[in-house]
């Protein structure tokens, strides 16, 4: 009953919702640190809006940034229980939640390329690996298969031998990474490693873990520490 409702549910307003290290995630009842997680709050005309950068205003309800996790909060009614029924949503609710993260990864994408941190191009990933400058890769999603085959394979390696693990990502089409980067055709790209580029990454990971949830949080994103992480 809507009358039941745990008051946890719900933060009170941005003030405590930034004071809290962890949440209890509507779906699946666990607390989970609030790096991990989507804030969600309830628009004036009671619509559900994802609150990802955590500064809109209001009582805010919380589920682990995990499109599975928010796909099973809708098919619990779970915003409606922790908005006491003032909620309600068009059931394109985790779409909009993809299309937001995907973005801000692309646009990241974008700002890395122009920062200098981006090299396109077979020979040029290749070498970057090599050299242990890359820190993460990117294929299109539509690109060679083989291609992507043997540039895993050579970043394992040099991955193993020298003690670190550099991600490889596959989030994007190449029409989507020759517009953030500017160039036509990239099919393959690697990010270099620099003071900034684990913030530029870490928007990457968030995707695929909002996607796929198969990246331990904190890891793989060198160069940016779990607080980083916590005030992204």
């Amino acid at each position: 009953m809507l009358a039941d409702v745990d008051k946890t549910e719900t933060d009170e307003g941005l003030a405590a919702a930034r004071r809290a290290p962890e949440r209890t995630c509507l779906a699946t009842r666990e607390n989970v640190p609030i790096a991990r997680m989507i804030r969600f709050v309830v628009a004036p005309d009671g619509a559900v809006v994802p609150d990802l950068s955590r500064n809109l205003p209001g009582r805010g309800a919380w589920v682990t940034a995990s499109r599975g996790a928010v796909e099973k909060a809708l098919a619990q009614k779970a915003f409606a229980r922790a908005f006491r029924g003032k909620a309600n949503h068009d059931g394109n609710l985790a779409e909009l939640v993809d299309r937001l993260i995907e973005r801000a990864a692309l646009e990241a994408l974008s700002l890395a390329n122009k920062a200098g941190l981006i090299v396109t191009g077979n020979a040029k990933v290749e070498s970057a690996i090599l050299s242990g400058k890359a820190i993460a890769i990117f294929h299109s999603s539509d690109g060679s298969a083989d291609g992507k085959r043997k540039l895993d394979g050579l970043l394992r390696r040099i991955g193993a031998e020298g003690g670190g693990k550099a991600p490889s990502l596959t989030l994007f089409t190449g029409s989507q990474m020759d517009l953030a980067l500017g160039r036509p055709n990239v099919v393959h790209a690697a990010l270099l490693a620099s003071p900034a580029s684990g913030g530029f990454l870490e928007r990457s990971l968030r995707l695929k873990r909002w996607r796929d949830g198969d990246i331990a949080f904190g890891e793989a994103a060198p160069g940016l520490s779990k607080q980083e992480l916590e005030d992204e």
